[in-house]
């Protein structure tokens, strides 16, 4: 099979022109896909680098460019008409393809062998590793007639089409996972995932329960004495309460961002800055240790059994939550930008407050009430004070956890399958160009 070098179908061309500080230019950027799109524009005052070079499509019609510290990472590919009349840098060489279909070269350069061949080239440079393109250019290429680079072209177009298709349907499968997790979560606050026991203590009971040992701590200084929630109307009552149930607010069977009192300014705790706790509900985080009176003013307390979730936009809707465990000596503190409950007597699990505060409901909700400036907006402490919830008695909030975590172990095996054919169809796409080309 005959191979040419890249320097005989790629012809190098310069467009010198020297930025004037009294004009607007149109910029490019080179994806590490080889996707080259229009950035923007920048004033001539901006621009620091005043020699640069324009991209000529009327005259070049098929023009390749490539990044000099990028193309080892796929920075290279052939120019859409978007960025016609765009500028760039000396470090962004330009092409014209000649003698060559266009599709058949941009498919090689995307193919395995290509980015083999680039990765065996020494580059040059210190801190930027960059590749000049007199070594690029010796790249060899497969060079079968006109008509086969067209069969080629068209074959791959074809099998691309159909990897497309079982991308599209590996996206509709995870749209559908997510809807599922979401349904799990709003049968299991509605109490519809496990049939009720007519032998559990009612939730009424354990309500009033909840309002004793909440007094006990009033009157032991623990907690402050809070205005009286609102009385639940009939108006405010979204669905019918399984049997045993009982409709309560959040702020009734929660201490909302409870306070670290008496502890030692030299005991080791743990830091919890929002960056460290997973989005989507993963009910994971990662932890810092300080000193407790580093961090006791200035941020939110927390201790052990705690569940804790983002108040501010976008991470609360991301659901950045998490039951907390495994802290060190049992306490910490982390962002302001958290709400923190707490259950009074171990009465409400915190793994059942922590599918609450993960459904679409509350999300839906507490984006409602969103307060302050764009980039800036969180829920109101108020909102999750009132926010109304189904109260179960507590050994069914055993049960619906435990169908909630079997469940949700379910849809992570369903997660991976979908992660699996997404990594197959990517592989896929590399054994055809590297069958293709590699036999040719």
């Amino acid at each position: 099979m005959k191979k040419v070098k890249l320097k005989e179908v790629l012809k190098n061309y310069k467009n010198k022109h020297m930025i004037q500080n009294d004009k607007t230019y149109r910029q490019v950027t080179i994806s590490q896909t080889g996707e080259i799109s229009f950035r923007g524009e920048k004033h001539g005052t901006k621009i620091g680098r005043k020699r640069q070079f324009l991209i000529d499509l009327k005259k070049h019609p098929n023009t390749l460019i490539f990044i000099r510290q990028g193309v080892m990472k796929g920075g290279i590919g052939i120019c859409p008409p978007e960025v016609d009349g765009c500028v760039v840098t000396e470090n962004m060489p330009m092409f014209e393809i000649v003698g060559v279909e266009p599709d058949y070269l941009l498919n090689f350069i995307k193919s395995p062998m290509f980015k083999e061949d680039v990765s065996k080239l020494v580059p040059i440079g210190t801190a930027q590793k960059a590749l000049h393109e007199n070594k690029l250019l010796e790249i060899e290429i497969p060079y079968p007639s006109k008509e086969k680079q067209k069969e080629i072209v068209k074959k791959i177009q074809s099998i691309e089409k159909e990897i497309k298709q079982l991308e599209n349907k590996s996206s509709y499968d995870k749209t559908l996972l997510t809807s599922l997790r979401q349904s799990i979560l709003s049968e299991a606050i509605q109490g519809k995932l496990i049939k009720q026991n007519p032998k559990d203590e009612p939730a009424s009971e354990l309500l009033k329960k909840i309002k004793a040992e909440k007094e006990k701590l009033i009157k032991e200084g623990k907690i402050k004495k809070q205005k009286e929630l609102p009385v639940i109307s009939e108006d405010e009552i979204p669905y019918d309460l399984p049997s045993g149930w009982v409709w309560c607010r959040l702020g009734e069977v929660c201490w909302i961002n409870p306070r670290n009192n008496g502890l030692d300014n030299n005991l080791e705790v743990s830091f919890i800055p929002m960056n460290l706790i997973k989005d989507n509900a993963r009910n994971s985080f990662e932890q810092q240790i300080k000193k407790w009176g580093v961090i006791k003013s200035g941020f939110t307390h927390f201790s052990e059994e705690d569940v804790i979730f983002a108040k501010i936009t976008p991470c609360f809707q991301n659901r950045n939550s998490a039951i907390l465990r495994n802290l060190k000596n049992k306490y910490g503190a982390g962002t302001t930008e958290l709400y923190v409950l707490r259950g009074y007597g171990k009465l409400i699990l915190p793994e059942f407050l922590f599918l609450l505060v993960n459904t679409k409901n509350f999300i839906d909700k507490g984006v409602a009430t969103y307060k302050g400036t764009a980039g800036q907006q969180r829920i109101k402490r108020n909102f999750v004070e009132n926010y109304i919830i189904g109260l179960p008695p507590l050994p069914e909030q055993k049960r619906i956890v435990e169908k909630v975590d079997a469940l949700m172990r379910f849809c992570d095996e369903l997660e991976e399958r979908i992660k699996e054919n997404k990594v197959n169809s990517d592989g896929l796409m590399n054994g055809v160009l590297r069958e293709i080309f590699e036999s040719k």
